[in-house]
């Protein structure tokens, strides 16, 4: 088999996202790591942090080779304007979806395997007068994904989402029988599909505090959830719920499940980072893409210290990886 060539943005250039591609450039990897970038941007911050990095041009017409430790392939998209470390400015907000574009269309063509995503700052690209709501969002757009499904994975737990970034508020509107129905499909294929998973058992949390407790904390179980599941069972899906958001992270409900489908970002996203925090990747099912990115922000304070921790980072690339080899 060919080795997989994977697509890196490091995302907002004045955070971490730079710095994290240095310290990943320090390890062997089995597969081609093709940064999409300024070279200058990178150079400049292997120099700040201290470490040694050799950059050479990526060749899309040669044979992938293997990742070699301190050498780095590098596809160059030039910075909108120079880069303050730490100091995030609006302007680069071209540039930092100008390498989603790069990276994203290499995918479809084939170019590349898989594209892992760096952290970017989506308020300064809002600044910039640009709508962006985020890497998932964004990328159904330009990949033409009727709906993408947004799954965190770590050690021993994956929880996707029924919505993704929308304000509180708006969530309960969203939440329709058409889209949960879309949303439980899609992450019912993925999971066969993409992790090999031959029956994936699927725990759903309901949207109110105890489910609605049975109507008198919110119909939303009643008039959908409820509803949705029960057509699902038909069509063959293994669903539990809706439960309790508060009881479903028990470790007697994780042994019964494969994922857990939460309704909001922070229903069931500060429970995954609490266990698995630095180790947790984000991975966008429902794209025609394997794409998976770290679980953390720009963080501008730490940027060009060398106190940036990669392993969110190794871990998206090493997940991007499975998934590859699985499909």
């Amino acid at each position: 088999m060919r080795l997989p060539r994977l697509a890196l943005t490091p995302g907002e250039p004045a955070g971490i996202g730079p710095d994290l591609a240095v310290q990943l450039a320090q390890q062997a990897l089995p597969a081609e790591l093709v940064v999409i970038s300024e070279p200058g941007l990178l150079e400049a911050r292997a120099r700040q942090i201290g470490l040694p990095l050799t950059l050479y041009a990526f060749d899309a017409g040669a044979p992938p080779q293997p990742h070699q430790a301190g050498r780095l392939c590098i596809a160059p998209v030039a910075l909108s304007t120079p880069v303050r470390c730490g100091h995030g400015d609006p302007a680069q907000a071209r540039h930092v979806l100008a390498t989603l574009e790069r990276a994203t269309a290499g995918c479809l063509a084939g170019e590349f395997d898989a594209l892992v995503t760096g952290p970017v700052h989506k308020g300064l690209i809002n600044e910039a007068g640009i709508a962006f709501s985020g890497h998932t969002e964004w990328l159904a757009e330009r990949t033409g994904a009727a709906l993408p499904v947004m799954m965190l994975v770590a050690p021993g737990l994956r929880v996707a989402l029924a919505t993704t970034h929308l304000p509180l508020r708006a969530v309960p509107d969203a939440i329709t029988r058409e889209s949960l129905t879309r949303v439980l499909t899609v992450l019912e294929r993925d999971l066969r599909q993409r992790y090999g998973l031959d029956a994936p058992r699927i725990l759903v949390c309901g949207l109110n505090p105890h489910a609605g407790e049975g109507g008198h904390l919110g119909d939303e179980e009643l008039r959908v959830l409820v509803p949705v599941l029960d057509a699902l069972r038909d069509q063959g899906f293994d669903l539990t719920g809706p439960v309790p958001a508060d009881t479903a992270f028990t470790p007697e409900r994780l042994a019964g499940c494969d994922v857990v489908l939460a309704m909001y970002h922070d229903q069931g996203l500060p429970v995954l980072k609490a266990r698995g925090f630095g180790e947790a990747v984000n991975v966008t099912l429902g794209l025609p893409i394997v794409r998976t990115s770290v679980d953390h922000g720009t963080a501008f304070e730490r940027a060009g210290t060398g106190r940036a921790e990669v392993s969110s980072l190794r871990a998206a690339v090493h997940e991007a990886l499975r998934l590859v080899a699985v499909r």
